[in-house]
């Protein structure tokens, strides 16, 4: 794999990094989970202006079609930012769900807005009790004169409280797949909200016969589409999580140099050397399988597909795990505490490895991927 960079990459990156760092440093950033909404509207909308959340929307639908490589990078400089805002959630997901599985009117209704982060949309898919079984699902859309009536449950849809719209997965009554595009203020939903670990803001949210008109449905059987836009997610948050790890690493050598004890910086201590050298092990392995992840999202296999993205969300859990905590110990008892965003990066380590999927059950798809070459 070839992951040199071009000039139009590069400033991508650099663009985001050179945002964030000026504009939702970490003391702004700090102030943001307490408050009443838990994100910056006003952040949402320069991101908009600035063109990330068109960078995977393709050319024809007025985005800038940055690929998977460009949205690894931008992935990568948010998750640095630690940014609480719904990137992955509407800019990659629900976006990409839209390019992949709605008509071109649909298209044409909902990717404009999504762009400008004048409406946010989120993908609500997990239910409570699939695990990572992404086909488990027990929401029934009941076809009639109208068009549909929805019924069930989704479990921990990140940044519910704040979209504008909610692209639902259900059964519908022959049996197939089908994606609906809700309202977030439709008759017929109860939304309980919550906090994340790491601070992010999520809800379950319950559907009681939402009424839904026939054009509502994206697309027909979406289960293979829909496959494609949860392993290209995961790929996504894989490059988040690394952009985290590079802070936390960052941080941690910057403050072992900083930090003295018998008039000496702990650095220089070969223990905590060593234990370092190990941390940077685990953060360069990480990087490879972000970059395998990004490579395997256009991969028409999608056994294939799905066995090496576990592996990459699997491998990348570990390191999120041992480079958290090691960070965390060599800070001593402060390494918890709010004053550091050691803290904050640790806690969203901890979350990466809950989500869509936890290490253990990507270590299984991976393992029955590897049986079944």
């Amino acid at each position: 794999m070839d992951f040199s960079f071009n000039d139009e990459q590069q400033m991508l990156l650099d663009t985001t990094q050179r945002f964030l760092a000026s504009e939702y440093g970490f003391d702004q950033r700090r102030k943001l989970p307490e408050s009443d909404e838990g994100w910056s509207r006003g952040i949402w909308k320069q991101l908009g202006e600035l063109g990330l959340l068109a960078i995977d929307i393709p050319e024809a639908d007025g985005g800038i079609a940055a690929g998977p490589v460009g949205v690894m990078l931008v992935a990568q400089a948010v998750g640095h930012g630690l940014l609480l805002e719904p990137f992955l959630s509407s800019a990659i997901v629900a976006t990409r769900a839209i390019v992949q599985i709605a008509s071109d009117a649909q298209r044409a209704r909902w990717l404009p807005a999504l762009a400008s982060g004048e409406r946010i949309a989120v993908l609500a898919h997990d239910e409570a009790g699939a695990g990572i079984d992404f086909t488990r699902i027990g929401t029934r859309a009941t076809r009639d004169a109208q068009g549909f009536s929805l019924s069930g449950s989704k479990s921990v849809v990140y940044h519910a409280p704040m979209a504008d719209l909610y692209l639902v997965s259900a059964r519908v009554d022959d049996g197939s797949l089908g994606l609906f595009a809700v309202a977030a203020d439709a008759a017929g939903i109860t939304r309980h909200a919550l906090r994340t670990v790491d601070g992010q803001r999520a809800a379950d949210l319950d559907f009681d016969k939402v009424r839904l008109d026939a054009d509502a449905r994206l697309g027909a059987d979406v289960g293979d589409a829909l496959a494609s836009v949860i392993d290209c997610a995961i790929a996504a948050l894989c490059a988040e999580t690394f952009g985290v790890l590079d802070r936390i690493l960052k941080a941690t050598i910057e403050y072992s140099r900083a930090r003295k004890q018998f008039g000496t910086p702990i650095g220089s201590f070969q223990a905590l050397q060593h234990r370092m050298a190990d941390m940077l092990i685990q953060f360069e392995q990480a990087r490879s399988m972000m970059y395998l992840a990004t490579e395997r999202c256009s991969d028409a296999d999608a056994g294939a597909r799905r066995a090496s993205i576990s592996g990459a969300k699997a491998l990348i859990g570990q390191a999120a795990r041992f480079i958290g905590q090691q960070a965390v110990q060599l800070h001593g008892g402060m390494g918890m505490t709010d004053e550091l965003d050691v803290s904050h990066c640790f806690k969203r380590l901890l979350a990466f490895e809950l989500r869509m999927g936890t290490t253990d059950e990507h270590l299984e798809i991976y393992r029955r991927g590897l049986q079944a070459e």
